[in-house]
């Protein structure tokens, strides 16, 4: 029987499954790729996206990647923040049991300052099985995970988001010993307002 690295990736991710309350776990090499991914299955391109002013670079230009029409919203947030109308939440702060909010696609950070402190990496926590199949093979550049490439077949793009067997086995064990309950990570100092950057400048603010 022949060895599949890809193993490792399973199993770390049916142990966030298992912590977080989702049904399934996509791992992918980033927070910033999960958000993505989420919204091009979402389907967000050509629509508005509302986000808070307020966060980190990376997600309005992953939605802006992804064909979004980006709208800032200035309100405060703690832990997570979810991408309006869309059921996609930024959770790069919060890692705690149970916290799987049902119907939703939640994007965790595995950043060496977030809490589980891999290094890099990220996952998108969801409950359709549909998404999960598209997700695990657009991470792979369109390919299955555990094929080699002369023996898959390929149809449909892809991208290069997947995380490697050697961050999964990091996750692994460093889950051994994760608390059951764990507080949000704050931001201090707070983020930037977004809208200081000249490439965010002509964003629509709405209260």
């Amino acid at each position: 029987m022949r060895h599949n690295p890809y193993k490792i990736v399973e199993m770390f991710e049916e142990t966030m499954s298992d912590y977080t309350g989702a049904p399934y776990a996509v791992s992918v090499n980033s927070c910033t790729n999960a958000l993505f991914l989420a919204c091009k299955w979402a389907r967000v391109e050509g629509k508005e996206v509302i986000l808070p002013k307020r966060t980190y670079l990376s997600p309005p230009q992953s939605v802006l990647q992804a064909g979004g029409n980006l709208v800032f919203e200035d309100s405060d947030w703690e832990g997570i923040y979810q991408l309006k109308p869309f059921p996609i939440y930024d959770a790069a702060k919060r890692l705690t049991s149970g916290m799987y909010i049902p119907g939703t696609f939640m994007c965790l950070s595995f950043h060496i300052k977030k809490h589980l402190k891999i290094g890099k990496g990220g996952m998108i926590l969801c409950d359709d099985a549909e998404a999960v199949s598209w997700l695990k093979a657009r991470r792979y550049e369109g390919r299955t995970a555990g094929l080699k490439y002369h023996e898959d077949m390929i149809d449909e793009e892809g991208w290069n988001m997947y995380m490697s067997p050697d961050q999964a086995a990091r996750g692994l064990m460093l889950m051994q010993n994760y608390p059951e309950v764990v507080k949000d990570i704050p931001e201090d100092p707070p983020y930037r307002d977004l809208t200081e950057f000249e490439m965010f400048k002509s964003v629509e603010v709405r209260k």
